[in-house]
């Protein structure tokens, strides 16, 4: 089997698309089929392939893919005992998956009898993303979770001036700034190396992944901090090329980010 460099063991930070409840407290579930062949595999043995695979949005959770029962190696799976409860889902009996002389525990999971409400996937198995080797959408590797087909990200360059202050000193200053504009995150701002003052950030070992974005290459933090301030793709994946080599900062973090001398309202996300 051929394989990416997969980012193992990067933790899901800078862009990882997190479930987001809506503003109004309400909870949404819902599923749909996905066209395209998904795939995971433990070592080089495919646990579950299928062209059928549903999709399901949770509110406050990523999306899940959902293999048909038919599509999956059950001579594979034992029940492992453990049931989890949800109030909205009904009970998940989960399975453990052995591959030669490899047990992963709590692997899988399935809802025998859904709750009223729910939809439709008695007949259907989820699996634990992390707990998996490797995953395709056809025959192009996916890292880090599944992708939401709803998802969008826009790259734009911009010359509107966007400025960076951190610790009441100007980080970055630019005229040259890509806009990346993605689904239910917050926009940022793709600065040239040049336009950005390092000397007073200090670098992080931090590394993480997106699975819309690639690997990052890069972490910098305030001097004198440890929170993780900016970020950099070096290499990002083909569709978002543009933000390349350049660095974003989170607004969530900055004293303050200003497009065109307008201070931006700070977003509330898990990075807050």
């Amino acid at each position: 089997m051929t394989t990416a460099p997969a980012p193992v063991g990067m933790p899901i930070l800078e862009n990882m698309q997190v479930g987001i409840m809506p503003a109004d407290g309400s909870y949404h579930i819902r599923v749909e089929p996905i066209a395209k062949r998904i795939r995971a595999f433990v070592d080089d043995v495919a646990i579950a392939d299928s062209t059928r695979t549903l999709m399901m949005w949770e509110s406050g959770r990523l999306c899940l893919y959902y293999f048909p029962i038919d599509d999956v190696r059950t001579d594979l799976l034992s029940a492992s005992g453990t049931v989890v409860p949800s109030a909205h889902k009904g009970d998940a009996t989960y399975y453990s998956v052995t591959v030669g002389e490899r047990m992963i525990d709590d692997a899988a999971w399935r809802y025998l009898a859904p709750a009223a409400g729910t939809p439709e996937v008695a007949g259907y198995i989820a699996f634990h993303w992390k707990y998996m080797d490797h995953w395709f959408e056809e025959d192009e590797e996916v890292f880090v979770h599944a992708r939401n087909p709803y998802h969008r990200i826009d790259v734009v360059p911009s010359s509107r001036r966007v400025e960076v202050i951190v610790d009441g000193k100007t980080v970055a200053d630019t005229k040259n700034a890509m806009f990346l504009f993605e689904t239910s995150l917050p926009p940022r701002y793709y600065i040239p190396k040049e336009d950005i003052r390092f000397e007073l950030l200090q670098p992080s070992k931090l590394q993480t992944g997106c699975t819309y974005k690639g690997p990052t290459s890069a972490y910098w933090s305030a001097t004198g901090s440890h929170r993780p301030l900016a970020w950099c793709y070096e290499t990002p994946w083909p569709e978002v090329a543009k933000i390349a080599g350049r660095v974003a900062f989170f607004n969530e973090r900055a004293d303050a980010i200003r497009v065109d001398g307008v201070t931006q309202s700070k977003p509330l996300t898990p990075w807050s």
